[in-house]
């Protein structure tokens, strides 16, 4: 058996070690072109870039390495990026250290919004276009790193609209084609795995969602992973960056498989980052959820549990790499006009001056009704999931497996006092129109949803979601 047959082979029998329900069975949709020959509909192949490319290390740190790595980069101009908040913090103060040990001229922008706009990332672009630098970090939380990773493409494509590289239809989806800075991300967070991937959300504010940038090019060049950095977390940012970790995980590992995403690609550069749950990206899914079930509690209620709160970092990783390559789905896609449609709301924990619904939150909050919908396509996982999370799943019916992942998914966030659902954080049956209008756009991770849905299938969802116990 040639090399390529024999990898192809392998992955096939993980596939089918690993779940047999229809949305995993390996059976490839094709048709049959004019020529009579067969035209394949959906991919073949999957490709994981987070561990593939020699560019991306993850290091735990004591935070000493930042000065070494700042000289191996050859950084002679740096622009540091952070929030307001951040920047008071032990974090930040370490970098600018190894900056001043280094010898390294750098500029600190410390201007980063929570939950980025798009006039926030244009902010941050005019900065970095204006500084000439040649290595760019990000201390902070997603939105920071986010932030960032913006800076860097723009800065990096003078001449580009804004527009130009955000994601379809809300802008052009063109792929970056010219080479950017190293960027070095230090996450102060345990939840977005921003260090680990090639996205940069925010908020189109003349729309009123949540659209964002995807491309591997913009993907840090290096993630210094540093437990006692999250040590600073309030009670409630912990809490909701790990239910991001916590979404990371159950989505990418319920979504579309791989070889039933379409449209196959025409050339395999044109394969997106968001490519469907595969046999690699599982292995890391399955293990963030492990981890989210046996520390996060611990994480969130006591900050100085160092076990905890390094387990927890490490999670928002091996999520980060899973998802960075599988996609997320529905809670993730439903999150953005939930979180962009933000009235009134003010964030427990969150010293900030605007409404807020955190990222984290707003994925979760439609979590039970999203598991619910999707568990008939591949139940197995969502059994599996389940028990991860503590359920005794051992005499439960395939066609019980939705109910019971809501139900353990609603006992996991009543311990750690989650709002009760979208009316908590100032919606109603009347903002639903609005809601589904909003997670239209968000085709490039809804579409990985193992089970198709229409907008009356997302309303449905929204309104089950209203009151979550």
């Amino acid at each position: 058996m040639a090399g390529r047959d024999r990898v192809v082979h392998l992955l096939r029998q993980l596939e089918r070690a690993a779940c047999r329900c229809p949305a995993h069975s390996h059976t490839f949709h094709q048709g049959v072109g004019a020529s009579g020959s067969a035209v394949r509909k959906t991919d073949y192949a999957f490709e994981n870039s987070s561990l593939a490319s020699a560019e991306l290390m993850l290091v735990v740190s004591d935070g000493e390495l930042q000065h070494q790595d700042l000289q191996n980069l050859g950084a002679r101009n740096v622009c540091l990026m952070t929030d307001k908040n951040v920047s008071r913090l032990p974090p930040v103060k370490a970098v600018l250290e190894s900056l001043v040990r280094s010898g390294v001229q750098y500029r600190v922008y410390d201007q980063v919004r929570v939950e980025p706009t798009d006039s926030s990332f244009k902010d941050a672009i005019s900065f970095a276009k204006n500084g000439s630098f040649d290595v760019f970090v990000a201390v902070g939380g997603g939105s920071v790193i986010d932030t960032c990773k913006a800076a860097n493409l723009y800065a990096s494509h003078p001449d580009a609209d804004f527009l130009d590289f955000v994601n379809a239809p809300i802008g052009k989806g063109q792929p970056v084609t010219g080479a950017l800075k190293p960027l070095i991300a230090v996450p102060t967070t345990a939840g977005t795995g921003s260090e680990t991937t090639g996205v940069a959300i925010f908020d189109f504010e003349a729309l009123k969602v949540k659209t964002g940038i995807a491309s591997r090019a913009i993907r840090p060049t290096l993630g210094i992973v540093d437990p006692l950095h999250t040590l600073s977390m309030p009670e409630r940012v912990a809490a909701n960056s790990g239910f991001d970790v916590l979404c990371h995980a159950l989505e990418s590992y319920t979504a579309l498989p791989y070889h039933q995403r379409s449209p196959c690609p025409s050339n395999p550069i044109q394969r997106p980052a968001y490519q469907g749950s595969n046999p690699i990206s599982d292995v890391w899914s399955r293990h963030a959820l492990h981890v989210v079930a046996k520390y996060m509690k611990r994480a969130v209620r006591d900050p100085e549990d160092l076990e905890a709160r390094s387990s927890m970092h490490l999670a928002s990783v091996f999520a980060g790499i899973g998802f960075g390559n599988a996609g997320v789905h529905l809670c993730h896609g439903m999150s953005y006009p939930i979180a962009g449609n933000v009235k009134t709301h003010s964030a427990r924990g969150y010293n900030v001056e605007h409404p807020l619904v955190p990222h984290g939150l707003s994925v979760v909050l439609t979590s039970p009704a999203v598991f619910s919908f999707t568990a008939p396509m591949c139940p197995e996982r969502h059994l599996e999931a389940a028990e991860i999370l503590g359920a005794d799943v051992r005499r439960v019916k395939r066609e019980d497996a939705g109910a019971v992942l809501a139900d353990t998914l609603r006992h996991f966030l009543f311990e750690l006092q989650v709002e009760d659902g979208l009316v908590a954080v100032g919606y109603s049956k009347d903002d639903i129109p609005a809601l589904v209008k909003g997670t239209i756009p968000q085709e490039r991770v809804t579409k990985l949803s193992p089970r198709r849905h229409t907008e009356e299938d997302l309303s449905w969802l929204f309104e089950a979601s209203m009151k979550l116990y």
